[in-house]
């Protein structure tokens, strides 16, 4: 299965700022975290899927790199 793109995860644009990158993804975080959602793999999937992202686009040279190679680039 092909990644979805980071941006698309945390609902963001390509040009969001570090506060939108960091409001976006803590509302993921709350809404999918598996202490507010016990046996729900789907909602583990996603919050895994909004930090990995997060982690890539909030620092500033992962987020380069997957701007110019996506996620072969990371």
């Amino acid at each position: 299965m092909a990644k979805q793109d980071y941006y698309e995860v945390l609902g963001v644009s390509k040009n969001a700022t570090e506060a939108e990158l960091k409001k976006a993804y803590r509302r993921l975080a709350m809404k999918h975290h598996p202490d507010r959602n016990p046996d729900d793999e789907q909602a583990e999937e996603n919050f895994k899927e909004a930090k990995e992202a997060h982690d890539i686009l909030s620092d500033s040279q992962k987020r380069a790199t997957y701007a110019q190679f996506g996620h072969a680039g990371v």
